[in-house]
């Protein structure tokens, strides 16, 4: 329950922002820094396959789904905390912009940080969340390997008297 409700409150939040931005409400911003303005994009990335309409919402649908039942499949598993944290993250994004692809037909971004080549990028929370889930991920992943590596420590056997 803790996961579908980490997963309602990003998509919600992501949802709202792109509510207010299509209202073109004014949101507050930082002067020069981040730029808030409404870009549609009715492809992938970059307007990636934008004319390919059909499957630009089948796949992430497909993505989705899949990531949502190993979510489900894990979930009833003790431990791997770290795991189904990340992935509702990125499920929370995720849901958010599958939402605009089937209703609106085009996701909804509306920053762009004004730093080096990030400038002509503009992202969405969303997008953010699908990120850091996939960061959160990648990170327990390298923590694993390296305790992996490290040498296993033995008991010390109280039984043998040192001389």
């Amino acid at each position: 329950m803790l996961y579908t409700g980490i997963i309602a409150a990003l998509s919600s939040l992501d949802l709202g922002i792109k509510w207010l931005i299509e209202q073109e409400k004014p949101l507050p911003h930082a002067k020069g820094k981040i730029l808030l303005y409404r870009n549609h994009n009715a492809g992938f990335p970059f307007g990636f396959l934008e004319q390919h309409a059909e499957l630009v919402r089948m796949l992430p649908l497909a993505v989705i789904s899949g990531l949502a039942g190993f979510l489900a499949a894990i979930l009833p598993q003790k431990g791997k905390t770290v795991q189904k944290f990340g992935i509702a993250v990125i499920l929370g994004g995720a849901v958010s912009n599958l939402y605009d692809r089937m209703v609106r037909h085009y996701v909804v971004d509306y920053f762009s940080i004004q730093c080096g080549k990030l400038k002509k990028v503009v992202f969405n929370l969303g997008d953010i969340f699908v990120f850091l889930g996939s960061g959160i991920l990648f990170g327990a992943e390298i923590v694993k390997e390296i305790r992996g590596m490290l040498p296993e420590k033995t008991p010390v056997d109280s039984s043998r008297e040192t001389m």
